[in-house]
């Protein structure tokens, strides 16, 4: 199939400082620490309050841990500070990414605009995934349709595809999002390429599935907040909306469900990456999805919510330590997923419910889906585990995809119960 491609534009960044002459070049960079005391986790808590990084990984400053790798994005007129007071203190630290602004360049390269083939190994900015969703629905009509399921708060449309390819009612179905945190764009990348391999796949047990079961596939959730990456801010993570008490803007659209609200892991200050929002499902786009997803209930099977980064295959619970009644059950679903991960390239993935996997947090989406009645609710974080981090080159697009996708077809078939 080919069809036009819209060409990318280059943004300017805010947080991002672009060398101003050809002499001087000036570098953002990304630091790693990992604080083996106390004290030292008090110190670069001061570091943070004075200097104001991004928090690549965690995802807010109450989230430092002893022996826990920090991962802290650093404006340039700042790092050798940092750096300075990192060294006096004897805080042990590594640079993970040395220059920010040229990765993101090459994440901002397009394939030529009427070359199809090397279409998924390019991140795309929205209008592209818009047109690309119109030219693919007509492309397949019998197999994928597209489903208008509300307005963003900046009033962008989302939607969903519907892919079936049965002539009876489906016997049920699986839910895929992709890009619910805007700077996460290996996640929309992914869910693209498996819209594509399943249309165009000669995967005999990917064929059987579609004619007696549904896939709904979201490949944009947080489509103002993703725009804002393209031409803003590309470390963005929340939504864009507006708050009356306050001039910070955005909610963290994965705190922001009736399950454990603004516990654990979530804030209720408008200006934290994890803000929570004014109650659960306050964000147009939770009340779109949560919408569409209680009236399907009873039909949706399985449930997946794809992040990045940090390789890793989670389930319930998040915003709370104790095991749900299917823990052995999802574990076990988990541990296949990672497997069939490591089959395909090697790459390595952790597994396991998600307080004790990664840390506690509050409003998830697949802790609310699995409370609905969803059992099988997993989240994926994919590559890498911070070498690149939200900066995963479009060379690592491809064996990313194909690892993700073999452990969806996993999951796939243990609830189909496929051969």
């Amino acid at each position: 199939m080919a069809f036009y491609i819209l060409a990318c534009f280059l943004g300017t960044f805010t947080g991002v400082i672009v060398a101003s002459s050809p002499t001087r070049q000036v570098r953002d960079q990304v630091l790693s620490i990992k604080p083996q005391s106390d004290e030292e986790i008090q110190f670069v808590k001061q570091i943070c309050i004075q200097y104001k990084p991004i928090f690549w990984q965690p995802s807010s400053i109450d989230e430092i841990r002893i022996n826990k790798e920090i991962h802290l994005y650093i404006n340039a007129s700042n790092i050798e500070e940092v750096k300075t007071q990192l060294t006096t203190a004897a805080v042990t630290y590594r640079v993970l990414i040395a220059d920010v602004q040229q990765l993101i360049m090459e994440q901002k390269q397009t394939s030529h605009p009427r070359v199809f083939s090397s279409y998924h190994e390019r991140y795309h900015p929205l209008h592209e995934i818009y047109f690309w969703m119109s030219e693919i629905t007509k492309e397949y009509p019998s197999i994928v349709q597209k489903i208008l399921i509300g307005p963003s708060a900046e009033k962008r449309l989302i939607y969903v595809w519907k892919l079936f390819n049965g002539t009876a009612p489906p016997k049920g179905a699986l839910w895929i999002d992709c890009g619910m945190h805007a700077r996460e764009w290996i996640a929309p990348a992914f869910c693209q390429w498996f819209v594509q391999h399943v249309v165009d796949s000669q995967d005999t047990m990917i064929t059987n599935v579609l004619k007696s079961f549904e896939i709904y596939v979201l490949p944009v959730w947080n489509v103002d907040g993703y725009e804002y990456t393209w031409t803003t801010d590309r470390f963005w993570r929340k939504n864009r909306s507006k708050h009356n008490r306050s001039q910070c803007v955005g909610t963290d659209l994965n705190r922001n469900w009736d399950v454990g609200w603004c516990g654990p892991g979530a804030s209720s200050e408008p200006c934290s990456d994890i803000y929570c929002g004014r109650h659960p499902e306050s964000e147009p786009e939770v009340k779109a999805v949560a919408t569409f997803i209680r009236q399907r209930s009873n039909h949706i099977k399985g449930y997946i919510s794809v992040h990045s980064y940090s390789q890793m295959v989670m389930f319930p619970y998040s915003y709370k330590t104790s095991r749900s009644k299917d823990h052995n059950e999802l574990n076990h679903v988990a541990k296949k997923a990672v497997n069939a991960v490591k089959s395909v390239h090697g790459t390595n993935y952790k597994y396991g419910n998600s307080a004790y996997t990664i840390y506690l947090s509050s409003g998830c989406s697949d802790d609310w889906a699995y409370d609905l009645g969803i059992k099988y609710s997993f989240t994926f974080e994919l590559r890498d585990t911070g070498r690149y981090g939200f900066l995963l080159p479009p060379h690592l697009i491809k064996p990313t995809c194909e690892e993700a996708m073999a452990a969806v077809r996993e999951i796939l078939c243990h609830i189909t119960q496929c051969s």
